[in-house]
């Protein structure tokens, strides 16, 4: 890591330098993506993919209503509607029957999020996208390295599923950088080409300016630490995965307090989070005694998109949003990073386990 940032330093290149065009490369190598366009943040990437497709103001846009605001957020920005729908409460992915029943004549997108570390499920997505003549964009800024299956039994990555994927590496994702960065992956090239030059103020050369767009670059730096850390990212999966089976095969001592994370056939899970589903409405007990044990949690999230002030006359409501409502108090995630030894994991299961 030290060597490749200090050959950045070295070189001066620290817009667009070979570093980033190497990790474009890596990633769709890694990926099956036939095309990578670097970009800033994931925010960034969910809005040039959203910016590329056309869309109009008043355009609705059908999101998941339990997950983070970046999704709405760029939608609103962009004069669009969000739609937020309900979850599946095993998955926390999208349901796909009330996405289905919240389509209107105003519906133009989807933005399924491949939640915690495990694809949508995205067969039956495309197929009401297909007959509806929408677009899907993947927001997949906590899911790389994921596989889902369809069920000809095509396999293939998280983000490169749909028309475009929008990817965020920062500090705590699975593939992270040390600060802000993201990216956009298609199998289009002609949607490929719009997006790289919005990304860059909407040139396709210096100066000549066809689009509006935008200032979103990956930073030289970012993408230099990016491709030292790409090569493991499957060992970091599989060593979340082995916390994730531990913690599972632990809870399953106390299913009177506990519902632990669903896998679904069609998807690997690559565990960006482990999120339990606490009962008997004592997870803010439960987060409050593990903290004052040194084991740090997170809720993700406490409140449902559709509550949050800055929506307010901007959506949408899609359906019936009970069971995002229940997630919001009831959701836990605990820690589930590779370093994690196995004495930790004892420690915490222990404390799990015993909790009354």
């Amino acid at each position: 890591m030290d060597d490749a940032i200090s050959k950045v330093v070295r070189s001066g290149e620290y817009i667009n330098g070979k570093a980033v065009l190497d990790f474009s490369s890596n990633l769709a190598a890694y990926t099956g993506a036939k095309y990578v366009i670097p970009c800033a943040n994931g925010t960034d990437a969910l809005l040039i993919a959203l910016m590329a497709l056309g869309l109009q103001p008043g355009d609705e846009v059908i999101i998941p209503d339990f997950t983070y605001v970046a999704a709405a957020e760029v939608i609103a920005l962009l004069k669009l509607m969000p739609v937020p729908v309900d979850v599946n409460p095993e998955t926390f992915n999208i349901d796909v029957k009330k996405m289905t029943d919240a389509l209107s004549l105003k519906t133009k997108a989807i933005v399924p999020v491949h939640l915690f570390g495990q694809c949508s499920d995205m067969a039956p997505i495309l197929k009401i996208a297909r007959e509806n003549a929408l677009h899907v964009v993947e927001d997949n800024a906590q899911s790389i390295g994921s596989v889902y299956t369809f069920p000809s039994g095509e396999r293939r990555q998280a983000g490169t599923i749909a028309a475009a994927g929008a990817l965020s590496f920062f500090p705590t994702k699975n593939l992270s950088c040390y600060g802000d960065g993201g990216a956009l992956l298609t199998n289009d090239e002609t949607l490929a080409k719009k997006m790289r030059m919005i990304a860059s103020h909407g040139q396709s050369k210096k100066y000549f300016h066809e689009l509006i767009g935008c200032n979103s670059r990956l930073d030289t730096l970012q993408a230099a630490i990016l491709n030292v850390k790409l090569p493991y990212l499957d060992t970091y999966i599989h060593a979340r995965q082995k916390v994730a089976q531990a913690y599972s095969e632990a809870l399953e001592a106390r299913p009177d307090l506990y519902e632990i994370p669903e896998c679904i056939a069609v998807s690997t899970h690559v565990y960006h989070q482990y999120t339990l589903k606490v009962k008997q409405n004592k997870r803010d007990a439960l987060q409050k005694y593990l903290k004052e044990r040194k084991v740090p949690t997170m809720i993700y999230y406490p409140s449902p998109l559709h509550r949050q002030p800055a929506f307010r006359g901007v959506i949408r409501i899609g359906s019936d949003l009970s069971e995002t409502e229940k997630l919001c108090k009831s959701a836990l995630s605990l820690p589930v990073h590779p370093g994690l030894n196995e004495e930790q994991i004892h420690y915490i299961t222990g404390l799990l386990v015993n909790y009354e």
